[in-house]
C-alpha cells in the first residue's frame, strides 16, 4: 500500500530578503521559519532545505539498514547516524555523508561495512538522490 507524506512552505517577499514557513501537515508536528541566510549562512533557529533532506536521510539510511542487519540475522541494539548535507550557493547540493555507529551483538566491522554500503545504496531517500554524492563511515561501537 502506498502512502502520501505531505509539508508546504508559505514564502513570503524576495530571496535574500525574504523568509518562509515550512509545515509538516501528514505528522503534525509543526511548523519551522527558513529563509536564505539559514540556508546558505548561519541557522540562527531556522532549518533549510538541506536539514530536512538530512533528516529524511539520516532516518531512511537507519531503517534501511536495520532491516538488512535484521534480515540477516543480526537484528542491531542500536543504530546512530547522521547526514551531513553541504550547500554551495550558486552551485547547489554538492554531497551528503553519512556516519554510522551501531551497536550489533555477533557482527564484525567488515560485516557491518557491508551492510551500511547496502543499506547506503539501497534507501529509498538515497535513491532519490542519486544525482548527489553520498560518502558513508561506519564503524561498530
Amino acid at each position: 500500500m502506498a502512502t502520501t507524506r505531505t509539508a508546504h512552505t508559505v514564502w513570503e517577499g524576495e530571496l535574500l530578503k525574504g523568509s518562509g514557513t515550512v509545515s509538516f501537515d501528514s505528522s503534525g508536528i509543526g511548523s519551522q521559519p527558513v529563509s536564505w541566510p539559514s540556508r546558505a549562512e548561519q541557522a540562527n533557529g531556522k532549518t533549510s532545505p538541506e536539514e530536512l533532506i538530512a533528516a529524511a536521510h539520516s532516518s531512511c539510511f537507519s531503517m534501511a539498514l536495520s532491516h538488512g542487519l535484521t534480515g540477516a540475522g543480526t537484528p542491531p541494539t542500536r543504530l546512530e547516524t547522521k547526514a551531513d548535507v553541504t550547500f554551495q550557493p550558486g552551485e547547489g547540493i554538492t554531497g551528503i555523508h553519512l556516519t554510522v555507529r551501531g551497536e550489533v551483538p555477533g557482527l564484525d566491522a567488515a560485516a557491518f561495512q557491508e551492510a551500511a554500503e547496502g543499506a547506503k545504496k539501497n534507501c529509498p531517500v538515497s535513491q532519490a538522490l542519486t544525482g548527489t554524492t553520498i560518502t558513508l563511515t561506519a564503524e561498530l561501537a
